[in-house]
């Protein structure tokens, strides 16, 4: 068995999360249910002009791979986290919230004077998040922050489709790819947001490279990156891409290809108030428990359940009991 069950590499940001309603958002014409990239002007702004709304993780760690690898972690699989964060107090809160949750990552050296990313989280009464985010240093991600021995040592490698728009992450990512392929570790991607797959396509297609094992998608992605508006056709396309997929479908649960068989995964039904993180958690669920040997099915119902009940909560995780509980409330250990 692997040191690691995963290996993940993406922004490391820090979320603040406020209700909003559709007219706040179209008055400050912000794209309902995608990720945005502003500056740090442009969130002043939007700050601004919600201030007095203010709910719940304005200062928690987000970031997609960062949200996956801490909750692959609290389930009990060893996971490390290559990003990178600056000198300052929200730096600090990201890498004790990486270590609280026992994830080794690459930050153990000096780290550089800077502003550390932000995401501004919006959720809309429909529990819809739409994230406008200051990435800050870590645009700057880079090679310089891989661990090459630490990917060796791992089951998979976990590639935040995000990454696609900065240069140096993009470059980053695929030398990463470059050395679990060469050290037979398998590969997966989360392709993140409807944005990366329509206006990022081929920084995407490089990332991947000729294909990948598994991929992360939900609905909406999975059909942006196939071409099609038939989601029977994406899933047939898919295969072209990975050798393994997870489509999730929000409120209609998920479809899993395992190589051989497509399964579907019913939704875990809850009262939605926050999606926010809800696909990354059901990433580090499913990746957590085809690292026990589960069978995608079973990991898909697994990651079902834990990303209803991060919807059903605000913020991108789970209190740090819940993890233990919920392992041992579907699997009986």
């Amino acid at each position: 068995m692997k040191k690691y069950v995963a290996y993940g590499i993406g922004a490391a940001l820090v979320d603040t999360e406020i209700k909003v309603d559709d007219l706040e958002l179209k008055q400050m014409q912000v794209e309902k249910g995608m990720m945005t990239l502003v500056d740090a002007e442009r969130q002043a702004e939007l700050l601004g002009h919600l201030e007095g709304h203010l709910v719940k993780a304005n200062h928690a760690s987000g970031g997609s791979a960062g949200n996956s690898m801490i909750a692959t972690a609290q389930f009990g699989g060893r996971t490390f986290m290559s990003c990178k964060v600056a000198n300052d107090d929200d730096g600090d809160i990201y890498l004790a919230d990486l270590e609280a949750a026992g994830v080794d990552h690459c930050l153990n050296g000096t780290r550089e004077n800077g502003t550390t990313g932000k995401c501004l989280v919006l959720v809309s009464p429909d529990a819809e998040r739409s994230m406008n985010t200051n990435l800050a240093i870590s645009e700057t991600l880079s090679v310089e922050q891989l661990v090459p021995e630490a990917i060796q040592a791992s089951e998979y490698l976990y590639l935040e489709g995000y990454l696609v728009t900065s240069p140096t992450g993009r470059e980053a990512a695929v030398r990463a790819r470059e050395i679990a392929e060469a050290a037979g570790v398998k590969t997966s991607i989360s392709l993140s947001d409807p944005g990366m797959v329509e206006f990022f396509r081929d920084g995407l297609q490089e990332m991947i490279g000729e294909r990948v094992n598994l991929v992360f998608c939900n609905e909406s992605e999975a059909l942006g990156w196939c071409d099609t508006d038939d989601l029977a056709v994406a899933i047939e396309r898919m295969k072209q891409t990975a050798d393994t997929f997870v489509i999730t479908r929000g409120g209609n649960g998920a479809i899993t290809w395992d190589g051989e068989q497509t399964a579907e995964i019913p939704p875990h039904r809850v009262h939605a108030v926050d999606s926010n993180g809800a696909g990354d958690m059901f990433a580090g669920a499913f990746l957590y428990a085809i690292s026990r040997g589960e069978d995608f099915p079973t990991a898909g119902r697994f990651a079902s359940l834990a990303a209803g009940k991060v919807v059903a909560n605000y913020g991108p995780r789970l209190p740090a009991a819940d993890y233990p509980a919920l392992r041992a409330e579907f699997f009986g250990d």
